[in-house]
């Protein structure tokens, strides 16, 4: 176990509706440990994106209220002001964000954004951050950096433009990197090779990575811990191989089971988590999961903790099913 970069505690996000308070985040406990990736699963408004924006206040506004601790550098970055948010952001913590053909400046060229994030950081010469940005676009897989430096982004394809995202993302070296959705609307070979920039950013600088994703093929590839968000909670929590292979949750045991089987026989419909999210602002005093739960009883009248239960050490679940009733409701894929 390496030495923790980034520790969560009980974070919660609300946002101000016309209606009340929306909890997007109700009280999230999360470790990220150096070198390590860290993914963030669930269904859209899960409160993945909220999450991992609130981290480096990116959603912060007169109508969002954020409480709870981010610990990094001996720093609570919550209650830090947004002059010091503003040095960490693009240096220590870097987001690369979900769409890059909105997230990149249509007017300039893709290796000047690369350079304004270094000289953002960095004393620097331009010609000294142009070069370091070719340098970069290079490393993330662009064919003919300088060349493709100085293209616009609606010249690149989507997978390039990603990954000039990745370059700026990398430009000052950061601690964490933080990728929401990299690999959405890209086929799946462009998908692979984003995948394998992210590993080799993994292993050849250290750098921890929380990848944001609804998409269990793309955690079984890259991730090394999994945690599953239901209704802005954190609902289990594992490593790779224990949230895939012994689910503890049924939310969990459901999208596992909507996955199609890569053998065997083709099933005429898919599983289905019947029901709906919860996105409005009320939510049930107890299970957030109960009113889709096939296994709901008394029990989940009240909201049961995260913690370990019937997994390894590091397995924790927010459920309060007995062992043969977890064994019986994994899908025939995922049971050990």
């Amino acid at each position: 176990m390496t030495d923790p970069v980034l520790e969560v505690r009980g974070l919660r996000v609300e946002f101000d509706l016309p209606g009340g308070r929306l909890p997007a985040v109700a009280g999230v406990d999360l470790t990220l440990r150096r070198g390590e990736i860290l993914a963030l699963v669930g269904e859209s408004g899960s409160g993945k994106s909220a999450l991992s924006m609130s981290l480096v206040g990116l959603n912060r506004g007169p109508r969002t209220h954020i409480s709870g601790e981010v610990s990094f550098g001996g720093r609570n970055l919550v209650e830090a002001p947004e002059s010091e948010l503003r040095l960490v952001r693009g240096k220590d913590i870097t987001v690369v964000f979900q769409d890059a053909l909105a997230a990149l400046n249509p007017l300039h060229r893709a290796g000047a954004q690369v350079a304004e994030m270094i000289r953002t950081h960095r004393d620097v010469s331009r010609a000294a951050a142009w070069d370091r940005s070719v340098a970069l676009l290079g490393e993330v897989g662009i064919a003919s950096p300088r060349e493709n430096a100085k293209a616009y982004p609606h010249q690149l394809s989507g997978g390039m433009r990603q990954r000039v995202m990745i370059a700026m993302g990398l430009a000052n070296d950061p601690a964490v990197l933080i990728a929401d959705e990299p690999t959405t609307a890209l086929d799946v070979t462009i998908q692979a090779q984003v995948l394998g920039v992210l590993e080799r950013l993994r292993a050849d600088h250290g750098t921890s990575i929380i990848l944001i994703t609804h998409d269990l093929g793309v955690v079984a590839e890259v991730a090394d811990r999994v945690a599953v968000m239901y209704a802005g909670a954190i609902v289990e929590q594992g490593t790779r191989e224990e949230v895939l292979f012994a689910p503890q949750h049924p939310y969990t045991m459901g999208l596992l089971a909507s996955v199609p089987p890569v053998d065997g026989p083709i099933a005429a419909r898919l599983p289905a988590i019947p029901g709906s999210p919860l996105t409005g602002i009320d939510r049930p005093a107890g299970c957030a999961f109960a009113p889709r739960c096939a296994f709901a009883h008394d029990a989940c009248a009240e909201r049961p903790a995260l913690t370990r239960r019937f997994g390894g050490p590091g397995h924790l679940d927010a459920c309060v099913l007995d062992e043969p009733a977890r064994a019986a409701a994994r899908p025939e894929g995922s049971r050990s």
